[in-house]
């Protein structure tokens, strides 16, 4: 009779395969893991692990919109709800993105010519653990490719897009409506026949279900990344007559899956920048928006959107002695005087149904 060690002997390689199968099935059936998934420092693993902490991107400028990147953990008191709350976790490393590029696919055609001329340098601004999603957005919402880290793969999808061209016009309930790439539907339906492209089309955008649509990207990513949508616009919005969400509706999914929305104007976003879709979205996530007057300035203001995106100060804290609720209002101060604080002022137990 074999003995029990032998047994095992005589097992193992069974087991291993075994393992290494359902390893390798597994893995075939997720997406890929970020690729700095095995370079978590202490506080990303804290946030990772760590369900129940509310985290909170924390933007601090001096009274002429310079970033202020030396306070400590001490300088900072949080409120939930009125009730002072431990910050458990605290850091002033820089997180990297995930972000959804939003670019505005109906703007005047002199400023779609800045905004193609510019976006390359989008790729410029990121490090190389960013990853991107790039998304056009008119009447309907136009997914492009997926996320990607690979710069060279998003710089060439940034240089291949046009702007203003090939849009889906259709009235609701017509056989081609919906999201559409260079005339394809996305969904594998037939293509969008010339007669209903429009160039150039009437200012009906859906600003605030393209907002919404790309919420529905990046509620997935990792909690120990910085989710931001980068919308590029004129921050002009349809309204009621072509938006399924409102401005609430679309903050509070945002806010649900800890997304910030950073923005660049451009064109009369310019001109009229306080009644602006942007800064609204901007201010309601503790975001922030820049106005561009020039292909120079886009650029550089793309450089100045990931920074300060990626070198916020993160607390996060476990809530105390605070009610259940569905929403719950944050405050974050600063000790310091004469110093302006951008975050988000409230966070939701969970997402909304479109």
């Amino acid at each position: 009779m074999l003995g029990i060690n032998t047994l095992l002997r005589l097992a193992a390689p069974a087991v291993w395969f075994a393992g290494m199968a359902l390893t390798q099935s597994t893995a075939l059936a997720q997406d890929p893991p970020p690729p700095d998934v095995q370079r978590l420092s202490e506080a990303r693993a804290k946030i990772t692990v760590n369900t129940n902490l509310v985290v909170l991107p924390v933007t601090v400028k001096d009274s002429s919109g310079r970033l202020v990147a030396d306070l400590g953990k001490d300088e900072f008191r949080v409120f939930e709800d009125g009730v002072e709350q431990k910050i458990d976790v605290f850091t002033q490393e820089a997180f990297p993105l995930s972000m959804v590029i939003l670019i505005d696919n109906d703007l005047k055609k002199s400023d779609s010519k800045q905004v193609e001329d510019s976006l390359a340098a989008i790729v410029g601004s990121m490090s190389d653990l960013d990853e991107a999603f790039l998304c056009r957005f008119d009447q309907f919402f136009h997914p492009g490719k997926g996320f990607t880290s690979n710069q060279d793969t998003l710089l060439t999808e940034l240089k291949r897009t046009k702007l203003d061209s090939q849009t889906s016009m259709m009235s609701p309930g017509g056989p081609f409506n919906g999201p559409s790439i260079n005339g394809h539907a996305v969904d594998g339906s037939p293509s969008v026949p010339e007669s209903t492209r429009t160039i150039l089309a009437a200012p009906t955008k859906a600003l605030d279900d393209a907002v919404f649509s790309a919420a529905e990207l990046l509620k997935t990513r990792p909690r120990n990344r910085r989710k931001i949508i980068f919308i590029i616009s004129d921050g002009v919005n349809g309204g009621k007559k072509y938006n399924t969400n409102t401005f609430d509706n679309t903050v509070k999914e945002v806010l649900a899956h800890s997304i910030s929305v950073f923005a660049v104007g451009v064109g009369s976003a310019v001109v009229d920048r306080r009644l602006e879709r942007l800064s609204e979205y901007a201010h309601a996530t503790g975001g922030d928006v820049y106005y561009a007057a020039s292909r120079e300035s886009l650029e550089e203001l793309y450089s100045r959107v990931t920074e300060e995106a990626r070198n916020e100060y993160t607390l996060a804290y476990a809530p105390r002695e605070t009610k259940a609720k569905d929403y719950h209002d944050i405050e974050v101060r600063v000790r310091r005087e004469g110093l302006n604080i951008l975050t988000r002022n409230k966070y939701y137990t969970g997402g909304v149904t479109q």
